[in-house]
Order: C-alpha cells, then structure tokens, then sequence
C-alpha cells in the first residue's frame, strides 16, 4: 500500500515545476495532457496520454517541433526508447521546413549508432560513454546550448562539453526517425539563460508612466511593483524585439482586472498584446422579466 501511495505521489510530480525551479527561472514545454505549444514536421504520429508524448510504431519519421524560438538555455526531458526506435532531442532548428543534422543540433537517441550513439551530437562530437544503455528504461537529458557553447548530460553524467557556432538560435524538436519502435518523452523544460532584471527593485528607473489616469505606481520596501487606485498603464522605457518575459503576480482583489502588455506602441495607452490578468471569482447573473 505504502509503495503504491509513492508510486502514486511520483506520478503526480510528472510535468510540474518545483517551487525552485519557478524561482529560478524554468517554463514547462510540456503541459503533460496537450500538445499545445507544439506543431508537427513530417509524417510521425505523436499522441499525448497518461502524461507522455509518444509516438508509437508505424507512420514514418518526422518531428515535433516547438512554436517558439529560443537561443540560450538549459533543457531538461526524459526519454523512453525501445530497442528498435532510433531518436534525437533537436536544439536551435529551422523555424519551418525540414529539420536535419546540418541545420540544427541533433542530440541523439539510438544506443547502437556506428558513429553517434545516445549522448552524442551528430557532425559535432561524440558521446565519451563507450556503451550507452537507455533502452527500455526512463533516462533525462540535461542539455545546455549558451552560444557556442554545447554541454550534455545524460543521467546526471556529461557526455560531452563542446563548442559549435553553426546554429544561434531556432525551435526545439523531438525527433522520430523512421516507422520503427516506439519513442516517448516527458517533464521537457527549459530555463532560458542570460535573464536579466528590468525592475532594479528600488524605484521606477527604466519605466515611464503614461500621463493623466489614476493609476499611482510604486516599489515597495520588498522591491515589489505596486499599482493601485484606478486604471493606468507603465511602460518599459527599453524596447524589446523577441525575449521571454517572467514575472511573478499577486491579485489583492477578487475582480480586480490587470495585464501585462508587450510589444506596446510607445507613448500609447492599452496598446500591443495583452496578456490578462483578472481572477474573478463570482458571475453576477440579473434577472430580465418580460
């Protein structure tokens, strides 16, 4: 009972961010029930159940490849590979068309490659493992791409640190090379590198306050963005062309209605796309007598 209670508890923990892991900085790729986020390259069927992305025997090769583009990072995903499925986590790929070991960085999955068994990248470097054996077991890779610089764990152990500066940036893809065997992934995250604040945590530097609205913006003693008193809007003196923006927010209201604006008009007021903000707790519903 106990030992099924843990089981229990592990799988619960599948495709989740540790409180850590969100104060460091980590985004789930994977919600763990869609493949949202996601788009398919080539004639590979991929499902999603039971918290894993698979793609089964049959159906050909192909990929599925991230919607969004990222440069620097640090990856992280378990994969399950049968002993005929022949496989790759794909980094900085070409954002359509098809993706190859030419074109992006193929961190390979096929323990019995000649040249580029699992920990490798191939036309890069190989794997210092001399025997690779992840079939039929879950395994994690640990992949870190920060300019040239190309670093990669498999199971807690680096199998190979490299330099390379064919490819800068691009989607992230999970390949499945051809009909055989059976492939499966999941707790794929990444944590972008190269972050850096926009708040300085003392006062509004860096920030310009669209005139005459009610808004009253402050930083507060814990170095906290603070706004009150009515609708107002605050931008970003910086102009930001593609980036991943992280920020943590708490509603001090049940319907309190905010948003975080990017890629605004300077100077305008509720302009660019907004992502929404608003937690509201109760619909009220009046009653229309005829």
């Amino acid at each position: 009972c106990l030992s099924a209670l843990a089981a229990s508890a592990a799988e619960a923990k599948l495709n989740t961010l540790t409180p850590q892991e969100i104060a460091d900085g980590w985004i789930l790729l994977f919600d763990g029930e869609t493949q949202f986020g996601w788009a398919p390259r080539g004639q590979a069927q991929w499902t999603v159940a039971d918290g894993v992305i698979a793609s089964p025997a049959g159906g050909g090769g192909g990929m599925l490849a991230t919607t969004t583009e990222f440069a620097d990072y640090q990856l992280k995903a378990d994969f399950w590979v049968d002993d005929q499925a022949n496989s790759g986590v794909f980094l900085r790929c070409p954002p359509a068309g098809d993706i190859t070991a030419t074109n992006a960085y193929e961190v390979n999955i096929f323990d019995p490659h000649p040249k580029w068994p699992t920990g490798s990248i191939n036309e890069v470097g190989r794997t210092k493992q001399a025997k690779p054996q992840t079939v039929g077991k879950w395994n994690t890779y640990d992949l870190t791409a920060e300019g040239d610089h190309l670093v990669v764990k498999l199971n807690g152990e680096t199998t190979l640190d490299v330099r390379d500066s064919k490819q800068a940036r691009g989607p992230i893809a999970l390949q499945r090379y051809n009909e055989k065997g059976e492939i499966r992934f999941r707790n794929v995250k990444l944590r972008p590198l190269g972050l850096k604040s926009i708040l300085n945590g003392k006062d509004l530097t860096g920030w310009k306050e669209i005139p005459g609205r009610k808004s009253v913006f402050s930083v507060t003693p814990e170095g906290w963005l603070n706004v009150k008193n009515g609708n107002g809007d605050l931008q970003s003196e910086g102009e930001y062309g593609d980036f991943i923006f992280q920020l943590d927010i708490i509603s001090n209201g049940d319907h309190l209605n905010s948003g975080v604006f990017f890629r605004a008009l300077p100077g305008q007021f509720w302009s660019g796309y907004e992502s929404q903000i608003r937690n509201r707790t109760k619909v009220m519903l009046k009653r229309l007598d005829s």
